[in-house]
């Protein structure tokens, strides 16, 4: 029998698309965030995003099978996340986590996650 996982007590992909997607609204108007996607369509990185979160919690491994190990610290080292950007990125994540339903008890779990993410991602100071 197959363990139950995160992922699959959430809704899976159709949640986890859900979050990435009120998520990437936010960063689209963002005026610290946005900058530092380069690319003039949210889009791919709303894809990588989601399908991250997706093996993360137990999901498919799609992420991993098309991009390899994430290395996220590396994959952000060429920008410049200060507290500022931490903040206005879990805001964005917190919005898009209230778009939702989840349980308390699945909030504060994807919730801590995102809240240690964003810590770990600083690079700069400030």
């Amino acid at each position: 029998m197959d363990a139950v996982t995160f992922y699959d007590e959430i809704g899976g992909e159709q949640t986890i698309r859900a979050v990435v997607a009120r998520f990437y609204e936010g960063i689209a108007t963002d005026d610290v965030l946005r900058p530092m996607y380069p690319e003039a369509d949210l889009g791919p990185a709303e894809e990588r995003l989601a399908l991250f979160l997706m093996q993360y919690w137990g999901g498919p491994t799609t992420y991993s099978d098309e991009r390899g190990h994430p290395r996220l610290r590396m994959r952000h080292a060429p920008f410049a996340v200060d507290s500022l950007a931490r903040d206005r990125w879990l805001l964005h994540f917190r919005a898009g986590l209230d778009s939702v339903d989840l349980t308390p008890d699945q909030d504060a779990q994807f919730w801590g996650y995102a809240q240690h993410a964003a810590q770990f991602m600083i690079n700069t100071p400030g």
